[in-house]
């Protein structure tokens, strides 16, 4: 492998901080690139640590414009004149409130709605709220069917009409690969499942609900994810928020990229572990945190942390951004940490053969030690998955909670996310995948 030296110069640049070899194109901060001419689309990332990508890798965003962040800022500030005023008025009766609040015997209470954090709710949310949350009564593909509602009260509720508006371009399903379809070989399968197995187990994993389909499942998802073995919830949410406790507590050091999930961030938090936040895929600024980590050990004691856990995204669900996942493993190794990987949105839809960031930049999935994802996304499904080496494994089906106390995956979403899987793997004898 070239050096970093030898990368430089035939690109005619010097290596940038944060791994970014693209000064003569302005560079952005964080490694991303902005300007490029078409010609050249290959920009190799240099690594802080000193080594490289295998395949040239290029991430471009594009920056907010100055005028569209004031007049935003602008507009917040209007918004909030304008919500204090209106809150004063609903004081006074002015105005009709019909926001949640405590009844008059509840006064003396301690307030259980907060009134300062749902301020937005009342005065942004409550004004656009039928943009969201409508109802749809057809398959999530590229355009749905929706029902109509109307207000009379400016969206605080909303009636039906029994109308349904048809052909709606749907801009916010995860249906990624268009397996969630009412026909199909999936859908085949599903049904046949559900006439053999019903529709739910109504057990946990622990107890009586393990099926044959459940370990179909497992080992199907270990031998795409090229693990030695892998375990399957019903909820990909919970896959996070209950896992993670199981994984690390108190003593250990949880790294968190600052744009992570809720369920990362909410899992880490009852973890009781000490949580430390890193900039956006920025390496310098993850690296620097675990160096503290190991000079300085633990507050006040200086004792070393037990275990210290590096949580990333493979593609972060609101930017699209893709983690800088050799830099992050070639770290890991460096200071002896362990690595959590999310891949939840790039399972099944990134990389050569669809398994996710890992195959993306061509590594080994032995270099994550825990691997996350869901089945909500590329196959059409529902649950979540963890995969990893048998040990890790084996210990999380005893301790999990989501394991001892969760029901078990609906035997046909099961059979749903094998055939979807096979089909993305090749093995359903077709070329579809």
């Amino acid at each position: 492998m070239e050096g970093p030296e030898r990368t430089a110069a035939a690109l005619g640049t010097q290596p940038r901080v944060n791994g970014c070899s693209g000064a003569a194109h302005g560079a952005l901060r964080n490694g991303y690139v902005r300007g490029i001419p078409a010609s050249d689309t290959q920009i190799n990332h240099i690594m802080h640590n000193g080594g490289l990508y295998k395949r040239p890798f290029n991430e471009a965003f594009e920056e907010t414009p100055m005028l569209v962040a004031v007049l935003t800022y602008v507009g917040y500030g209007v918004l909030t004149l304008f919500g204090y005023l209106r809150d004063f008025m609903r004081q006074w009766k002015i105005e009709k409130c019909q926001n949640a609040t405590e009844r008059e015997e509840q006064k003396d209470f301690v307030p259980l709605y907060q009134d300062f954090e749902n301020f937005y709710n009342r005065n942004l949310y409550m004004r656009i709220r039928d943009s969201w949350n409508r109802p749809i009564c057809s398959v999530p593909g590229a355009k749905v069917d929706m029902m109509e509602r109307v207000s009379h009260d400016y969206n605080w509720t909303f009636t039906y009409t029994g109308r349904v508006i048809k052909d709606i371009i749907n801009m916010g399903s995860y249906n990624y690969l268009g397996f969630a379809q009412k026909s199909g070989t999936c859908q085949e399968a599903a049904a046949k499942v559900l006439s053999q197995y019903g529709a739910g187990v109504c057990s946990s994993r622990q107890e009586m609900g393990n099926l044959d389909k459940h370990e179909e499942l497992e080992k199907l998802v270990a031998r795409f994810l090229g693990v030695e073995s892998a375990m399957a919830y019903g909820m990909g949410f919970a896959t996070n928020s209950m896992n993670i406790p199981a994984l690390v507590g108190k003593g250990c050091l949880i790294l968190s990229d600052e744009l992570n999930h809720a369920s990362l961030v909410l899992g880490a938090r009852l973890s009781g572990a000490t949580i430390r936040i890193f900039k956006h895929n920025n390496m310098q600024s993850l690296e620097k945190l675990l160096k503290d980590a190991i000079v300085h050990g633990q507050p006040r004691t200086r004792r070393p942390w037990k275990k210290i856990l590096i949580l990333v995204e493979g593609i972060y669900s609101m930017e699209g951004s893709i983690v800088r996942l050799p830099e992050v493993i070639a770290l890991k190794k460096k200071y002896k940490s362990y690595l959590y990987l999310d891949e939840a949105h790039s399972i099944g839809a990134l990389g050569p053969s669809g398994r996710g960031v890992v195959d993306y930049f061509g590594l080994n999935p032995e270099d994550v030690d825990v691997m996350m994802g869901t089945f909500t996304k590329s196959f059409g499904a529902a649950g979540g998955y963890i995969g990893g080496f048998k040990e890790l494994i084996d210990y999380l089906r005893t301790y999990s909670h989501s394991a001892v106390y969760a029901t078990s995956l609906s035997p046909p979403v099961v059979e749903q996310i094998i055939t979807s899987m096979k089909c993305i793997m090749g093995e359903d004898g077709t070329t579809v995948g």
